[in-house]
């Protein structure tokens, strides 16, 4: 897994993680807010590192991946750990492992596990994948509508469009098969980290299932709505905003 550190001489470490379908860029607009304040760890993650050709494997190997690399690189005491979507099922399992001690974990519509029986959770994670070969075949505005993400231009679409190009079929299954599964023990202590989930208002209604089990297990949870925002939009679409609230910890 390709690592990209910037200020790298700032005594408190922040991780960013990613969601699917973009690449390790995705925090370009953010770094040059952060850099000067914070040592920024960002992970191109398994299947979406173009110079890589490695698939996604799943939640808990990353999770496990990251915080081995943290403390091989005297990172045991980590400010916060920021992930969106399927970053942010990568966050919450570092904090269950509890490797390295974070203060933060921020779930940006972190994606948590189902609680259904072993056949729905396929049939949901059959779905979920033809929607994914839609849109490697052409469908991002379809995309765009079901996944309540904002309106991109045509620039924005076509970087989205690369990236599923260079996202293989088994990639995207692992992907969405794992952050809908991946394991939460059903009894465990409160976390040291304090957690929070941020959303956007627009995708309050796809979330509400994530919003209830973070409420559930993690009853000391801050949960924070953006306004006219939807999925994944704070860092592409509000840097400063995101800034802020980051060094609002």
């Amino acid at each position: 897994m390709n690592i990209h550190e910037y200020g790298t001489g700032n005594e408190n470490t922040i991780v960013l993680l990613h969601p699917s379908l973009v690449k390790w860029d995705y925090f370009e607009y953010v770094i040059p807010l952060l850099e000067t304040r914070y040592h920024l760890v960002i992970p191109a993650l398994p299947g979406y590192d173009p110079e890589s050709r490695e698939d996604f494997s799943c939640i808990e190997v990353i999770a496990k991946e990251l915080s081995q690399w943290l403390l091989k690189h005297n990172c045991k005491n980590v400010h916060a750990v920021y992930g969106c979507s399927m970053g942010g099922s990568i966050a919450l399992r570092m904090v269950i492992d509890h490797d390295v001690s974070i203060g933060h974990c921020i779930l940006d519509g972190g994606i948590t596990p189902y609680a259904y029986p072993w056949i729905i959770t396929r049939c949901i994670a059959i779905k979920d994948f033809l929607l994914m070969v839609i849109g490697k075949k052409g469908g991002l505005q379809l995309l765009q509508k079901v996944f309540s993400m904002d309106e991109y231009s045509e620039e924005d679409l076509q970087y989205m469009a690369d990236v599923f190009a260079h996202t293989t079929y088994r990639t995207m299954w692992r992907t969405f098969d794992s952050s809908n599964n991946y394991f939460v023990p059903g009894k465990m202590k409160n976390p040291d980290a304090k957690i929070h989930y941020w959303y956007g208002q627009k995708e309050k209604k796809e979330r509400r299932r994530d919003l209830r089990y973070i409420e559930a297990f993690f009853p000391n949870t801050e949960f924070v709505e953006i306004e006219e925002l939807g999925h994944g939009g704070l860092v592409l679409k509000r840097p400063a905003l995101f800034a802020q609230m980051i060094e609002s910890l």
